[in-house]
């Protein structure tokens, strides 16, 4: 695996690629396969949920040249394996295998499913398909999952788009029993259909399909939107490159640790939440300030991995502690693109919780469980690598005299 702004890839060819998917089709387990490019690592960063199912795939193929120059530049090859290329491929192996193929097309995608049905006969003659229109919900509709499950494809393209694409693959694979490959393709059966024109082969061996996009992005009614694509895909993501590789392993991350806490007959109460990568990891919420202000990172850290805006900000607490990340640290949590940094600098923010237990709804891809801890077992409760900071978030906390 080679990892890019914490996102995993896979590091083998096309062809390795290809007899992987196969062995996976003629096993009995289910897997499904994401195909990310820059623009989509960098989502990622703001979509944590899509940052977790990511990494949680099976095959993660690079589809960006730009992934393979930061691989690059991180010490590592990473082969170049596009959507488009690995699609058709396969609808070649679906047709001489006869494989039974099912196509979850975009509603409102530039190809209809007549457009690929008349497409896919012509330029893959015996090939077993289906092609179903769906929406970009998380999950697919009862009626959709019983006409694919009637079908009963072995093989699953889906054209939704990231994220769309990848939380439908995620939530809704295990409703399907006979899907073994499930791949999120993007506008992969547009070039099929020909509605979108691809680069020439001289600029996708070089690399360039950036720039034919952009001498072309006029073409386009939304060339503005495309514009921004082009830009965050080579601009932006190689300054974060840059960034990571060369200037966070000898900064600290900002972060903010957030000290939510309840009354009741038995006394003070503090929020703890077990880590979703680590059995038995109980901490308190927290996470990085990308700039933001310690209260407002810290009730938007609450919101996302607490589920909940029932709380009052009491106070906030700069500097309050700092501490480093080991390489095994690093490498081996979920957060690979934040612990790139040589450690973080922690801020506290102090809020009182006013709803019901029923209003806590922790999300899965950050934790596991969650529960409230007396004040006085804060510390003894906590894992130990977060005990001496929890010492002096305490401190913090009981210099405000809240009984």
């Amino acid at each position: 695996m080679v990892k890019i702004l914490g996102i995993n890839f896979s590091e083998f060819s096309q062809a390795e690629v290809l007899k992987q998917i196969a062995d996976f089709l003629h096993g009995n387990s289910q897997h499904y396969i994401v195909t990310p490019n820059p623009e989509i690592v960098l989502a990622s960063h703001k979509d944590e949920e899509l940052f977790y199912i990511l990494n949680r795939a099976d095959l993660s193929l690079a589809d960006g040249f730009g992934l393979v120059i930061a691989a690059r530049l991180f010490g590592s090859h990473l082969p170049r394996v596009t959507g488009a290329d690995i699609t058709v491929d396969l609808l070649k192996m679906a047709a001489n295998d006869k494989t039974k193929v099912m196509i979850l097309n975009w509603e409102n995608g530039l190809s209809q499913p007549t457009d690929i049905s008349t497409a896919l006969t012509q330029k893959f003659p015996g090939l077993i398909f289906s092609v179903i229109n769906t929406s970009r919900d998380k999950f697919l509709a009862e009626a959709t999952i019983s006409a694919i499950n009637q079908f009963a494809p072995a093989l699953l393209f889906n054209t939704l788009g990231a994220p769309y694409q990848e939380k439908l693959m995620y939530h809704n694979l295990n409703k399907l029993p006979s899907v073994k490959v499930a791949l999120g393709i993007g506008g992969s059966f547009d070039f099929i259909t020909e509605k979108i024109k691809r680069a020439p082969k001289l600029f996708r061996s070089l690399g360039m399909e950036w720039f034919w996009r952009l001498l072309n992005v006029f073409n386009y009614k939304d060339s503005g939107r495309r514009i921004k694509r082009i830009y965050q895909a080579t601009f932006v993501f190689f300054g974060k490159v840059l960034k990571t590789r060369f200037i966070n392993p000898f900064s600290y991350r900002p972060n903010v640790a957030c000290f939510l806490f309840k009354k009741d007959e038995e006394g003070i109460k503090v929020l703890m939440v077990e880590r979703e990568d680590q059995a038995g990891h109980w901490q308190l919420p927290q996470g990085g300030t990308d700039g933001e202000s310690l209260k407002v990172a810290g009730s938007r850290e609450l919101r996302e991995e607490v589920g909940t805006d029932k709380f009052i900000v009491r106070t906030t607490f700069k500097k309050v502690y700092r501490y480093r990340l080991s390489d095994g640290q690093r490498s081996k949590n979920s957060r690979g693109y934040a612990h790139n940094y040589k450690g973080q600098k922690q801020g506290l923010l102090i809020a009182e919780f006013n709803g019901e237990d029923s209003d806590i709804k922790i999300n899965f891809w950050d934790h596991r469980a969650w529960k409230w801890v007396p004040l006085n077992e804060l510390i003894t409760t906590a894992h130990e690598r977060r005990k001496e900071g929890y010492k002096k978030f305490l401190k913090k906390f009981q210099s405000l005299n809240i009984n």
